[in-house]
């Protein structure tokens, strides 16, 4: 992708010249975001995804001012009829069970995928919504099937509704309005207040973005180092030689005080663990996820990553589905040419050494990538 050209995904602006303007500043409409847009699954398939367990899925019905909402999985019978007003279904992660999705996806790969998390959609007949919110990571959300009518406004009030399932605003009010039709798209900032009704039966993709806290992420990088710490050499103990008696049992001694300080810098005191643990937590694929045996790449023309696979890098490091790798030289400039690219040409390929061609290999039977015969094969 080249981030300097402009394109109708953007409203005839750069990647470079959105991040700029819009990206966590402020929304951006754009009509006919992608032209002749089509739907990544049909309404029957969508239905069918929703059935299966390791699929995460919503029912909201809004009926008599009351809203329900129901986890699925969900059986067709136990889905409304399509005929029913103001329902929907919102099924999660559409991009690691769909092709079509996938690709829709890495149209959006202008931000790195550290940050890119799924793409839900939204199936909803007319009337159809989950009522006034606001999300706390960034959203595109585009119309694909059907209208849709958005209003959107500045988050002044972040109370919400009472004893309802649903987080919804209390008080929202909007400063505008739009109905978007196939193809036009809707970016959002974090926690702005916005609702979308079904204007008739209609589909809606939603690109979303992780954005942990910064105590998830303190908790997964530190459970991962001391991990790490655990599986080394004998562990260095407290000891307190010149401990005196004490009249006092119930006070802490401040010097398991400064050990436990100690242990806790310890952790922590080498910045290229800590990137490697937080790569190998950022390229975990989702809890649901899990790859088929595949094939050794024997003769294989080039490599495409999976569909669910997650691939990252720094510096010093290769991350992939969790795992970490060093790396450096020219095996090192291959693998981010695969994390950034998904894929490997023939001739990339065959510029591997031994050891990048066997771990290679490896991945391609753990089913995280796949040998293909050309370049131009999207991922299975």
């Amino acid at each position: 992708m080249d981030i300097a050209i402009a394109t109708p995904l953007l409203g005839g602006l750069s990647p470079q010249v959105f991040m700029r303007r819009y990206w966590q500043k402020e929304p951006l409409l754009i009509r006919r975001a992608v032209p002749r847009v089509e739907p990544p699954l049909d309404r029957a398939g969508l239905f069918a995804l929703a059935a299966h367990k390791d699929v995460e899925s919503r029912l909201v019905e809004h009926r008599a001012g009351q809203w329900t909402m129901r986890h699925g999985p969900f059986a067709r019978r136990q889905l409304p009829s399509v005929k029913q007003e103001a329902w929907t279904l919102l099924v999660q992660g559409v991009d690691l069970h769909v092709d079509a999705a996938h690709q829709l996806l890495s149209r959006f790969r202008f931000v790195p995928d550290a940050r890119l998390d799924d793409l839900m959609v939204s199936y909803a007949t007319d009337g159809g919504g989950v009522g006034p919110h606001f999300d706390s990571y960034d959203v595109f959300l585009l119309q694909v099937q059907g209208r849709r009518r958005w209003k959107i406004g500045r988050m002044n009030d972040a109370t919400l509704q009472p004893g309802q399932p649903l987080k919804i605003l209390a008080s929202f009010q909007p400063e505008e309005e739009w109905v978007l039709e196939p193809g036009d798209m809707l970016y959002l900032p974090p926690r702005w207040a916005h609702d979308g009704v079904a204007d008739g039966e209609c589909m809606t993709c939603s690109i979303g973005f992780r954005a942990p806290a910064k105590e998830e992420v303190g908790r997964e990088v530190l459970q991962r180092l001391l991990d790490v710490e655990e599986q080394a050499a004998a562990p260095v103990l407290y000891r307190d030689p010149s401990q005196a008696a004490t009249e006092a049992p119930g006070r802490i001694p401040a010097t398991l005080q400064a050990f436990t300080g100690e242990a806790v810098a310890r952790l922590t005191e080498s910045p290229r663990a800590l990137a490697c643990a937080l790569g190998e937590w950022l390229s975990e694929p989702k809890p649901a996820v899990t790859f088929d045996a595949g094939a050794p790449l024997a003769d294989a023309a080039g490599v495409l990553l999976d569909r669910r696979t997650r691939m990252l890098y720094d510096d010093d490091h290769v991350f992939i589905n969790g795992e970490s790798y060093r790396a450096d030289g020219q095996d090192a400039a291959l693998m981010r040419q695969l994390a950034d690219h998904r894929r490997l040409q023939p001739a990339q390929l065959r510029r591997a050494s031994d050891d990048a061609r066997h771990l290679l290999d490896d991945w391609a039977q753990a089913g995280w990538l796949h040998p293909v015969a050309g370049a131009s094969e999207e991922a299975p």
